[in-house]
């Protein structure tokens, strides 16, 4: 079963969204083909800064923002997932998606997926830069990306699949798009998820 995935490194429910899609696919036990479609909840963004004061000025304050980061750190405790968003270094993640696209091309894109989160959600890693992002992306197996994102590789990928999520109508993520044709939205329990998959696979 093919299963497509919009969603944004910056996103803590597309980090929570993976762990539990993950859960249902591994209790599903069919076969399924996972591909990471990019989606940026901020594209102007400029990057640089802490990303909790940024948040400040949008949210309503720094108390609010601690407020929204200890209810994220539980669901992803739960989860077993890191989370120190207080580190966490605002970016356009435009150069992300990309070497998520590359990763697409030499099989590793999943691994390459959740290094990026865990470097964004927990690390403090600044993932404007092109050093960075090659050394993180070599951690999960995919070489050679500072010379590919130096060359342009993968721009006009992300910008047809983000041009795609926006005529799909796609306002938020993480959003699944199952086979082409069903759709669920939102980092749901695993048990939706493992519901969605079989109702899937029983009508394809």
């Amino acid at each position: 079963m093919n299963i497509e995935i919009f969603s944004d490194v910056v996103c803590p429910w597309c980090y929570l969204g993976r762990a539990r899609f993950s859960t249902a696919a591994e209790a599903f036990g069919g076969d399924t083909v996972v591909t990471w479609r990019p989606f940026q909840l901020d594209p102007e963004a400029t990057g640089g800064g802490l990303t909790t004061e940024r948040m400040a000025d949008r949210f309503g304050g720094p108390a609010r923002v601690a407020e929204m980061h200890e209810r994220m750190r539980g669901l992803l405790t739960a989860e077993n997932l890191p989370y120190e968003p207080e580190k966490a270094i605002s970016a356009n993640t435009r150069d992300a998606h990309r070497v998520i696209a590359l990763a697409g091309e030499a099989g590793v894109q999943d691994a390459v997926v959740d290094r990026l989160f865990r470097a964004y959600h927990a690390e403090g890693r600044d993932l404007n830069d092109h050093g960075t992002l090659a050394d993180l992306a070599a951690e999960a197996g995919l070489d050679g990306v500072a010379e590919r994102l130096a060359a342009g590789d993968g721009e006009t990928e992300v910008a047809e699949q983000v041009e795609r999520a926006r005529a799909m109508g796609v306002s938020g993520v993480p959003f699944y798009v199952f086979e082409g044709t069903w759709a669920v939205s939102g980092a749901q329990p695993a048990e939706v998820f493992e519901s969605a998959l079989r109702e899937v696979a029983a009508q394809a």
